[in-house]
Order: structure tokens, then sequence, then C-alpha cells
């Protein structure tokens, strides 16, 4: 559960010429502006201005926009941008900064928000795992406002682990740390074995782990069939599940007016045939089913400005799968 991009992203970072840590320092004050002004901010003031930078942004055209637009020509069965990808690239700009709006304003958000504007299906057997002792894996892909639906979890009554992604400066970081763990989650570093041994601690304590697995950032992940083509998805968890036996749950979101939706699918099984490395590709597989199912349903709501198709990525299709998921060495 990390930021989506790094700081060269930023808009108008490159354009300005600046260093890398010039883009650093100003990404920090950006965020920490976030979590104090926008926070305070009269709501409805708050989503106009958004909306007028995500409409910004989105007219930029910066290289984010170009490959989301790349990304939706999959989704929707587009050979190339046309009107209609254009289209659903902008909802999905608007979509996007009203996440970061939500998460600059979560803190603000009352309990009773947070639980009577959640619309959730699929959750029951979910919970019924927790209650029996027993760990659950909630993987989800980058939809909606998957802080928010953590904070709901939170707050009905199951805490949770999850991972972030190093980010640049160091203080930066610990910002977003700061502000899962004040929801009451448990943060924990991205550092291969350490934090997947850790994980698998807590989930062999019966505690659920909550993981955004649809980019690989490892080069450890595996390949999968995505809207028809090659892409790469991380391992972790499926190689969690079958290590700890805990039940591994996909988890689609989106948004649904002022609410926010989501569904909670039934558990992935681990194959009862097969090799490690077989089991793993075939539950990642799985699971990139579903996020598909998930996407196509609310294209709007998927928020990957970033590359997952190996065509993009510039590799031949293979590598990276089928090696051990990062930390089950």
């Amino acid at each position: 559960m990390t930021p989506t991009g790094t700081e060269a992203d930023r808009p108008g970072a490159r354009a300005a010429g600046l260093g890398h840590r010039a883009v650093a320092r100003l990404t920090d004050t950006g965020y920490a502006l976030g979590w104090t002004v926008v926070r305070k901010m009269p709501e409805r003031l708050a989503r106009a201005l958004f909306n007028a930078i995500a409409d910004r942004a989105w007219r930029q055209r910066g290289a984010g926009v170009r490959q989301l637009e790349l990304n939706l020509c999959r989704v929707l069965g587009r050979d190339r941008p046309d009107a209609y990808v254009r289209l659903t690239s902008k909802q999905v700009m608007r979509s996007y900064f009203r996440y970061w709006l939500e998460v600059f304003r979560l803190p603000e958000y009352s309990k009773e928000r947070i639980l009577g504007h959640m619309n959730v299906s699929g959750h029951e057997k979910m919970l019924e795992i927790l209650d029996s002792g027993r760990g659950v894996i909630l993987a989800l892909p980058h939809m909606g406002n998957y802080e928010q639906a953590g904070a709901w979890l939170v707050h009905m009554g199951y805490p949770f682990t999850t991972v972030a992604e190093r980010l640049r400066p160091e203080s930066l970081f610990d910002r977003f740390v700061a502000f899962r763990e004040s929801l009451g989650m448990e943060v924990l570093p991205h550092k291969g074995a350490s934090a997947f041994g850790r994980l698998a601690q807590r989930l062999r304590a019966g505690r659920p782990v909550c993981l955004v697995v649809d980019r690989d950032l490892t080069d450890s992940g595996v390949d999968v069939e995505f809207f028809g083509e090659t892409a790469r998805m991380p391992a972790v968890a499926a190689a969690l599940a079958i290590q700890t036996g805990a039940a591994l749950h996909p988890v689609t979101l989106w948004y649904e007016g002022e609410d926010w939706g989501a569904r909670v699918h039934d558990e992935i099984p681990v194959p009862e045939t097969g090799g490690r490395r077989e089991r793993v590709q075939a539950m990642t597989q799985q699971l990139a089913r579903i996020f598909q199912e998930g996407i196509a349903e609310h294209p709007a709501d998927w928020h990957m400005l970033q590359k997952v198709w190996v065509a993009d990525l510039g590799r031949e299709p293979g590598r990276g799968a089928g090696r051990p998921a990062e930390g089950t060495r």
C-alpha cells in the first residue's frame, strides 16, 4: 500500500529541470501541506481544487497519463488511445486525485462516516475465518481508496499489517508510516526476506495482512495473462498463503458517488498438486483474473499510471517467472 509513482513522476518536476534532491524536498513539503492545510479545508472547496488539479494533469499528458492510456487500451479493448480512452483517462485522473484528497483528509473522518459509507459485499466469510483464528491475506489492486478500506477493516475490529515501499526522502516515508499507523495499521518497510518473515508471523498468529499486488516492484514476480497479454505481478500473496496456510482473498474497490464500494472475493485455494513454483503461478494467475474482472467493471477507478505489461517493461516474457517470491528463499 504505497503511493503511486515516484518523485520524478510528479507533475512539472522534469519540465522544471529539478534535480532528484530538490524534487524530493518539494514532494515532502507538498505532502506535509496536504496533511495540514488540505486536511482542514472546507470539503467542497478541497474537492473542486483537486478536480481542477486532476484535469490540468490530464491535459498536460505527462508520462504517467500516457502510460495510463496505454494501460486503458488493454482494459477497454482498443488498439490505440481514442476518444473513449481519453475520456476514461480523464475520469481515472479525477478518481486518482480523489484518492489523494481522501488520504489527506482521512484522519478527520469519523468512524461513523467510514463504516456508514462503505458498501462492501462478500466479507462475511473472510471475517469468519479471522474469528476462527486463521490468518487472512487481502490482496488488492490500485483501485478506489484502499487506505479507507483499511480504516474500515480496523474500525470493524481487525487491525492488520501491510508493507510500504521505501520513499525518498526518508521523511516522506516516515509521514506515510505515521499516517497509516494513526489509522490503526502496522506498517513494515518493503525489505525482502525480513518483511516476508514478519508477515508470515502475523498470519500464523491469525491476523490479517493487506497487500497491493497488481504491479511487481521486485523483479521476482510471475508472468500472468492479464487482459489478453502477458503482465508481471508479485508472487508474494500466493507464496504467503502456501507457506502459512492463511486464506488468500482478492479484494476489488471502487467509488460509488460519495461512498466507497468494495467486494471481498472468495478464497483462492492452494492447488493440491504441483510444486511450489507451479502453485504460486496458478494462484497468482487466478488473482490476476479476478483483478481483471473488477477493473473491467470499474475501469475509471484503476489508478495504474505505471507499466504492468511485459511488452511495456521491455523484458522478455518469462524473466522472473517462477523465481522464488521475495523472502521465500
